[in-house]
This record gives C-alpha cells, sequence and structure tokens, in this order.
C-alpha cells in the first residue's frame, strides 16, 4: 500500500502520465508510468489515450469474435440467486451484484480480442485478461470530481425499449440505489456533493446489436490538496458500488460466499492521469485467462424485484465483444 501510495503521489506532483489498475478487493494495486506498461506488455486506452499504437496500427476488421459460450448451467446460477434473494429479504442486503464465468471455446485470443473491440476504455494486461469497459468510474478535472454509475440495460432491438426501461420498477429501484450509494461514498471524499444529470440513457455497441444503459452524472468538490492523498481517498472509495452492491460491507461478504469464482481484477478499476486530469472506468466487459482457458466473466444487479429469468438472460446478454 505505501509504495502504490507513494508512487502515485510523486506521479501526481511531478505531473507525469500514469497508468493504476486495482483488483476487486484492494488486494493488488499496481501503478506504472505509461513506459513501463508497454515494456511489460500492458496496453491500454482511454478514450484515446494510451501506449497501444502499435497494435491497432493494422486496417480494422470488422469480423465478429465468435466466442462460442459456455455459460453455467441455469440450475448453478439459480442456487446461487435464492441464497442472495433469502440475504435481501432478510435485509441484509437491499443490491447485490452477483456474477459468473462463462468458458469461451474461441480461436481468439487476448491481443486479438483487444485489438478488435471497440470500447471507451480498454485495457490489455499481459496474457491474463482483456476488458473493453463502457463505464467510468471516477473523473477529476480542475479539482472537481464527477461519477457516471451505470445500472440498468435492455436490448435496443425489443419495441419500445427505452420506454419499458425508464418505467422498468426493478431497475429504477436498483439504479437509485447505486446513486445513493455513490453520492455516499463520494461524500467521504468530497464536498458539495450533487447529482447534476439524473437516469439518461446511453447506447452501448454489442456486436452488429445495440444495448440501451440508464446512467446518472454526479459531482463533487475535492480538497485542493487532492493530490498529496490521492491514494488513499480513492480506496475509500472502492469496490464501486455500482458492481458490489449496497449496503456495501456485508453485501461484499455475500458475494464471496456465493459465486463460484474469485474476481481477481474483474469489477476493479484501471484508470489514467493524463499529466492534466485523470479518468478511470469499472474493469467490466472481461475475458480472463486462467490455464490456458478463455473465461467471460459478467453478470448483474439483484433486487428482490428481480426475476430468475431475466437476471440470468442479463448475464447472458452481457457475453459479446463490441465491434464498430
Amino acid at each position: 500500500m505505501k509504495d502504490f501510495e507513494k508512487n502515485v503521489t510523486d506521479f501526481l506532483h511531478d505531473e507525469q502520465p500514469f497508468l493504476f489498475i486495482i483488483d476487486f478487493n484492494k488486494s493488488k494495486k499496481l501503478v506504472y508510468s505509461f513506459e513501463e506498461a508497454a515494456e511489460q506488455n500492458i496496453y491500454f486506452n482511454i478514450k484515446g489515450k494510451g501506449n497501444d499504437n502499435h497494435l491497432v496500427s493494422k486496417p480494422q476488421d470488422k469480423r465478429p469474435i465468435d466466442l462460442h459460450p459456455e455459460p453455467i448451467s441455469k440450475e448453478i446460477y439459480q442456487k446461487a440467486f435464492n441464497e442472495v434473494k433469502k440475504e435481501l429479504n432478510t435485509g441484509n442486503s437491499f443490491l447485490l451484484n452477483l456474477t459468473f464465468p462463462t468458458i469461451l471455446n474461441t480461436p481468439a485470443n487476448l491481443k486479438e480480442i483487444y485489438h478488435k473491440a471497440s470500447a471507451p476504455y480498454k485495457l490489455l494486461y499481459k496474457d491474463k485478461f482483456v476488458l473493453f469497459s463502457p463505464e467510468c468510474y471516477l473523473k477529476i478535472k480542475n479539482d472537481t470530481i464527477f461519477s457516471y454509475p451505470m445500472k440498468g440495460t435492455i436490448n435496443s432491438a425489443i419495441p419500445n425499449a427505452k420506454e419499458l426501461l425508464l418505467s422498468n420498477k426493478k431497475e429504477l429501484y436498483e439504479h437509485n440505489t447505486i446513486v445513493d450509494l455513490i453520492r455516499n461514498d463520494l461524500s467521504m471524499i468530497a464536498k458539495k456533493v450533487k447529482v447534476n444529470k439524473y437516469r439518461y440513457i446511453e447506447k452501448i455497441k454489442k456486436g452488429n446489436q445495440e444495448l440501451l444503459q440508464t446512467s446518472t452524472e454526479i459531482q463533487g468538490e475535492l480538497p485542493n490538496n487532492w493530490k498529496d492523498n490521492f491514494a488513499n481517498l480513492l480506496l475509500k472509495t472502492l469496490p464501486a458500488g455500482s458492481i458490489s452492491g449496497a449496503p456495501k460491507k456485508k453485501t461484499i461478504d455475500i458475494i464471496e460466499r456465493v459465486e463460484i469464482m474469485p474476481r481477481g481484477f474483474y469489477t476493479g478499476i484501471f484508470g489514467v492521469f493524463d499529466g492534466n486530469q485523470m479518468d478511470s472506468a469499472v474493469s467490466i466487459r472481461y475475458i480472463e485467462q486462467i490455464d490456458g482457458q478463455l473465461y467471460y466473466k459478467s453478470g448483474g444487479g439483484i433486487t428482490h424485484l428481480s426475476s430468475l429469468e431475466e437476471e440470468y438472460q442479463e448475464l447472458l446478454e452481457k457475453i459479446y465483444v463490441p465491434i464498430i
């Protein structure tokens, strides 16, 4: 922790660009200069800022990647789902993000997937994992911090998809719970926290399809000396509320008990400081290589209004590589 905190502080005060990566349970906290990351085969691109120019120099191949997923059975999912529902009904959690790994039988490798995936936040970590996230975690610009929790998903091909998403009581409850949690998290490290833009629709590419998701913009004011203590402030807010749940501590205890595989870097965060401002993402839309086998990790938020069929389907819907 001390090395991470010191290195981050040094980078910030020198106004030197750097990359940081933190896993779900905050046990691994990594920081690199852009050059150090490339030397270790760690490549990233955040809205055009990255160290991956040589990886994307070839003409983009628009053909979709056949993942050939082999999802867990509905019976395995149902066992965990029922346990989560029991915890919700007893008041130990109000919202829990339940995730599972899906085996991929694809000929594609991590580098190919990184090359072809289109997303605002991309990371390729050696031969370990690749992610292509649509979800911003925190941004900092001019001592102002922003968060953009993303909760609520529907396939845009469904008739009246936008209206169905916005009127869905389960999705509304889930979104409100996360917005409230993120506001509280930001209030631990910032002042004058407020919601600027509530539950607006964003379009997310899913191969040749499109998903609609609802997001909210939350803003706060950091202390002028935030660079002196940034690592500690950041860690206070983790793990991200949108991929854990509320109340956070009890919900994480349940997650660790009912999920069948450790999350690792999945649902952690990664981000960059470009010398002037910081931008970061939640590590979702994530493929990991374990003992030569690729796994796609995905999931969704469970509330007392959730149905087994809809939640299992959402887990499957999120298994894709976005290509434009």
